[in-house]
């Protein structure tokens, strides 16, 4: 199993989950600060959508494709949990997750 194939489908299914998140004004109020355009808000869904895709073909990377697809609606119940926890308690943690995330994926790939 690749740990960084991994990692980056984990961190792709966040950021994918949070995009959807922030496509929500009741979230866009809570993790963004008030002077970013609302106009912003709007392209955050199909980020979201984008980047779940990408986790749904980076997964495919690690697992056969049927054990992928399973993987995946697995990673996204993973994200998914983990950012509704984050959001009343460490909302700026929880909007930097996936630039950490991707940080690390990064130093463990040239690693």
């Amino acid at each position: 199993m690749n740990g960084s194939a991994l990692l980056a489908s984990l961190v792709l299914a966040y950021a994918g989950m949070l995009g959807f998140c922030l496509g929500k004004e009741r979230h866009w109020k809570q993790l963004v600060s008030p002077r970013m355009p609302a106009q912003l808000r709007r392209l955050c869904i199909p980020a979201g959508s984008l980047l779940l895709g990408l986790a749904v073909y980076v997964a495919g990377q690690v697992w056969p494709s049927g054990m992928a697809i399973v993987a995946w609606f697995g990673l996204i119940s993973l994200t998914g949990f983990a950012l509704l926890m984050l959001i009343p308690y460490a909302p700026r943690l929880a909007t930097a997750l996936p630039a950490l995330g991707g940080m690390v994926w990064i130093i463990l790939a040239l690693v």
